[in-house]
């Protein structure tokens, strides 16, 4: 049974196939959950990173999890937020799926997935979410191996946004 829900806390700390890292398109360390993931994964990880080299935004690159619990990370590079005319939505859309198609690819099962773009790059966050819920539901449906998608939310204002943008979400289905 395919299934989306909302989880509070550390994406570091779930134990998952894949959790998804908010990357940057040099896959370098750097703040946020992204800094978080590659602290948590240990240095290895920044090292597999640089053999990829780079990811264009939209897409998505894996790597192991190395000292996480989660056995692979996979890289997603999401928009910068240009006011909304720069083709924010459809690239960030681009990154849930093209994720969730990667997970596939490699026969997970379960994914967790931060709130991208939404830290440093500006994205409205309950855009953010709307899109999130709606293209991982998509993707959910196309890719017959991934049985799970949790949206892993920092604080308590980003796990309501994304239980109302769910909630939002299952009533049009």
């Amino acid at each position: 049974m395919k299934n989306m829900e909302i989880v509070q806390g550390d994406i570091t700390r779930l134990d998952v196939d894949a959790i998804v890292n908010a990357a940057n398109a040099q896959l370098a360390p750097g703040g946020g959950v992204c800094g978080a993931i590659h602290r948590a994964a240990g240095p290895e990880l920044a090292e597999a990173c640089a053999e990829i080299g780079s990811c264009p935004t939209g897409e998505a690159r894996i790597t192991p999890g190395f000292d996480l619990k989660a056995r692979h990370v996979i890289h997603a590079v999401g928009p910068v937020w240009h006011g909304g005319d720069s083709g924010e939505d459809e690239a960030l859309a681009a990154c849930y799926r093209n994720s969730i198609a990667l997970a596939d690819e490699h026969g997970l099962t379960s994914i967790a997935f931060p709130a991208i773009s939404t830290g440093i790059y500006g994205f409205p966050p309950d855009r953010a979410a709307a899109i999130a819920v709606q293209a991982a539901g998509e993707a959910l449906a196309e890719h017959p191996k991934v049985e799970t998608v949790i949206f892993c939310c920092f604080d308590d204002v980003s796990a309501k946004r994304h239980e109302e943008a769910l909630t939002a979400w299952r009533k049009r289905q």
